[in-house]
């Protein structure tokens, strides 16, 4: 079975980048990361390609007079390396809708809260102050709507006594480098099926017990 293409677009340290070589790695990996996309040359994760020979392109977002432009070049460049599916890990441009139209289902996020919760920056300080019991991340299809779009993959993360954002970051992160990679391969394997708003994944086994925080046995 041939392997889904994949491109991935950063902007930063690309440490979800990073988790999806890894992943794409194992020859029975049903996808293959084709390319790497930056908007900024300076971008750390563009090393991740390079370590890993994966082919990668800088496209300066300043080069451009519009969104639309840039966007333009963004498809131009994906269309040209035959690519099939695009993870967005820590892009931080706003894709104009045209440009999701043309992606439609076949452009992917990872969003560092249990979405539709906490939409947009400054998640776990948000988080925190909103006195949650978890926090979390979310991979899901994009909309033209900012971090919106059905459902792939969510991981909960207990929110723990003295945590603060940056503990609390760390710990969602983890959780990211595993959520990303299951997305991808659910989606590489066909199993997600989207309707309407929703994301239907075929073959889910029997789900874990409900989880606590805090736990059950405090009160005991």
């Amino acid at each position: 079975m041939a392997r889904l293409k994949v491109a991935v677009l950063i902007s930063g340290r690309g440490s979800n980048l990073a988790s999806l070589i890894e992943a794409c790695a194992a020859p029975a990996f049903p996808a293959e990361i084709r390319l790497v996309l930056s908007n900024r040359a300076d971008a750390a994760g563009l090393a991740h390609a390079a370590r890993a020979a994966i082919p990668s392109a800088v496209i300066p977002h300043r080069d451009f007079a519009s969104r639309e432009t840039f966007d333009g070049a963004l498809d131009r460049t994906l269309q040209a390396a035959g690519i099939e599916l695009v993870c967005l890990a820590g892009f931080m441009r706003l894709l104009t809708p045209d440009f999701v139209a043309r992606w439609r289902d076949r452009l992917i996020n990872i969003h560092p809260s249990l979405l539709p919760a906490f939409r947009g920056l400054d998640t776990h300080a948000r988080a925190l102050a909103a006195g949650v019991r978890f926090a979390g991340c979310t991979v899901h299809f994009v909309r033209p709507e900012m971090d919106e779009g059905p459902i792939i993959v969510q991981a909960a993360v207990p929110v723990l006594p003295g945590d603060d954002a940056e503990r609390l970051s760390a710990r969602v992160l983890e959780a990211e480098h595993q959520a990303y990679p299951l997305a991808l391969r659910l989606v590489a394997e066909g199993k997600v099926r989207v309707d309407g708003d929703r994301a239907e994944i075929a073959g889910i086994a029997a789900a874990p017990p409900s989880i606590f925080n805090p736990p059950r046995e405090t009160c005991q």
